[in-house]
């Protein structure tokens, strides 16, 4: 008779199973935490960049867009917090629902043995087993029986090898188990704090809108001032853009109507060109370290939400003192400097232009070569809210591109 050994792939399979699910869970936790962490930051930065106390004392506008932007980043913390909370639900549920069958599984292996010992006690003595083989009616029955002897004693040390493995597997499932309940137990009251913020966040929000609302007429002057300083500097960007393709497209020899928007590139342009074109999602950040204050495109007024603002670019809060510094290698084709304004750098990467606004002094002049991360200039601090913002754009000749869509993780 040949025994079964149905327990060992059924231990194996399940072993497998929740080691395959365990990993595609913890790379999945692993996504949560790190994004988490990344607007916990976030949060940190914008309390740090653009809400410390000095700056509170600044234009109430500031303070309205910095809260408005902190208020959206910890409701995204929270729903991150809850996904997290949501997924150690599902694991602690597959943990118990596992070690339920585990203990079930243990059971029937424990029942077994036992009967399987209670027999072999009652056969266990050497002239039993002797008589047994001495009893068969040929050689071959002899063998037969000598092997099957052994396959049932193999048997007898597998099913204690399995009593071990499962008892070990149900304990390490139990302390799992635990440990899940106490992370699950820590994101809670994270998470119950970060909404006691939110709460205090929105409280302190209300109070700004009242107290706009109070003078409205100077609020819009100050959205007016704001998009006239936008408009002057996009227009003398874009001049100089333009200035800048009908000087290079003359010294190339180009000077029909057709070429006054684009570039003639040369061979080494060309290069440069689509080098910078392969590193689209990868370039790196303008300045060492700082969060997106404002980004690219249409967005809602902090305090109208019919009120719609265009944005060319991306606005980076950075610390005092830091510097604007090139995000690919290329040459300075102008220098910006906007009446009542400060001043700015702009490189040429083939046909790809990036600008710099807001420097207080320069390191470059018209014509350098710059290299990727070389110093361009310091960014200009506020003196009346304390704030430092790097104004940066990103054109492809004449067409404005989205920075967001260029810069790693901006």
């Amino acid at each position: 008779m040949m025994l079964k050994k149905p327990y060992t792939y059924l231990l194996f399979l399940f072993v497998a199973f929740a080691v395959q699910h365990a990993i595609g869970q913890t790379s999945e936790q692993k996504a949560l935490e790190e994004k988490r962490a990344q607007l916990q930051n976030e949060i940190r930065n914008i309390n740090r960049l653009l809400l410390s106390e000095k700056k509170e004392k600044g234009n109430v506008l500031d303070q309205m867009e910095a809260l408005d932007k902190k208020i959206g980043v910890r409701q995204q913390l929270i729903r991150v917090t809850n996904q997290q909370t949501n997924l150690l639900n599902r694991q602690i549920n597959t943990n118990i629902r596992n070690i339920s069958k585990l203990k079930s599984e243990l059971q029937e292996i424990k029942d077994e043995y036992a009967k399987m010992i209670q027999k072999s006690y009652q056969n266990k003595s050497k002239q039993n087993r002797l008589m047994f083989l001495l009893s068969s009616e040929s050689f071959f029955q002899a063998f037969k029986r000598l092997q099957y002897m052994k396959q049932y004693t193999d048997y007898r040390k597998e099913q204690g090898e399995q009593i071990i493995a499962k008892t070990e597997e149900l304990t390490r499932l139990n302390m799992d188990l635990n440990e899940e309940r106490k992370v699950k137990e820590v994101l809670l009251a994270q998470n119950n704090k970060a909404k006691n913020q939110l709460f205090k966040e929105i409280q302190e929000q209300k109070a700004l809108l009242g107290t706009i609302r109070k003078n409205e007429s100077k609020y819009a002057k100050a959205i007016e001032a704001k998009k006239r300083e936008a408009r002057k500097i996009d227009q003398q960007i874009e001049k100089l853009i333009r200035s800048a393709i009908a000087a290079s497209n003359k010294k190339a020899g180009k000077t029909s109507s057709s070429s006054s928007s684009k570039f003639v590139l040369t061979p080494e342009a060309t290069i440069v060109a689509n080098n910078f074109a392969a590193n689209k999602g990868k370039l790196i950040w303008p300045v060492e370290k700082g969060i997106k204050s404002q980004g690219f495109g249409i967005y809602k007024d902090a305090v109208y939400p019919g009120i719609k603002h265009q944005s060319n670019g991306v606005i980076i809060a950075t610390d005092p003192g830091s510097k604007a510094r090139a995000i690919f290698e290329g040459e300075v084709i102008a220098i910006l400097a906007v009446p009542g304004g400060n001043k700015g750098v702009q490189i040429k990467h083939g046909n790809f232009i990036s600008t710099y606004y807001n420097l207080s002094e320069l390191s470059v002049k018209k014509g350098d070569k710059v290299k990727i991360k070389q110093e361009l200039g310091t960014i200009y601090t506020n003196r009346s809210n304390g704030q430092t913002r790097l104004k940066f754009y990103l054109y492809r000749d004449t067409s404005r591109l989205n920075p967001e869509e260029w810069v790693y993780q901006l």
